[in-house]
């Protein structure tokens, strides 16, 4: 659902801010103190991103909007098909009092437009996904600058996806704890998601 793979990259692209961290020789918490500062004896921090953007507030409201919006198409989608049935079923009943010709010509019109009501039920799938593809975007986008302030805090000089890692000590993973900083910086994004 989160396609970790997409967001991988674009955090990679991002460098996960690396300049702060080589800007600064002494790891320093967030302004204000409010998260300790736990310095890493390694470079290298984990993350496990799918489960950063599934259990963030953010990622929670963006995949209930999702949900949402998925479960009325498919309530829409059976209404239609509900209605499509009982025209094709009148136009059945109807065929041995019409002309072949005047029955090829409706049952034609209702071939179109059952292809149109589809071609418009599958551009709506589409822009759900797209809007989901759009929030995961926003999402990495809106994050970076609070991972980069994990990856100073710690002293660390690169974050890397859980994934990507044969092995590794639990004492890198930061998962958690970007969760829980995410969400006492942005909540569950409202400010930053489209309606």
């Amino acid at each position: 659902m989160a396609r970790p793979g997409r967001l991988l990259v674009v955090l990679v692209l991002a460098g996960i801010l690396g300049q702060a961290a080589a800007a600064q020789d002494v790891p320093q918490g967030p302004a204000g103190g409010d998260f300790p500062v736990a310095t890493a004896d390694t470079p290298i921090l984990t993350i496990d991103l799918e489960s950063l953007f599934q259990e963030s507030e953010f990622g929670k409201a963006v995949v209930s909007d999702y949900n949402a919006e998925r479960r009325a198409l498919a309530n829409e989608n059976r209404n239609i098909a509900e209605d499509l049935r009982a025209e094709e079923l009148e136009l059945t009943e109807r065929r041995p009092d019409m002309a072949p010709e005047v029955f090829r010509e409706e049952a034609a019109e209702f071939d179109e437009k059952a292809r149109g009501i589809r071609d418009a039920q599958d551009a709506k799938e589409a822009a759900i996904e797209d809007s989901l593809a759009s929030a995961q975007d926003e999402f990495v986008r809106v994050i970076q600058p609070i991972l980069g302030e994990i990856l100073t805090d710690r002293g660390a000089s690169v974050i890397m996806h859980q994934q990507s890692v044969l092995l590794s000590l639990d004492r890198i993973d930061i998962t958690e704890a970007a969760i829980a900083r995410i969400d006492a910086q942005i909540g569950d994004g409202a400010a930053f998601r489209q309606d």
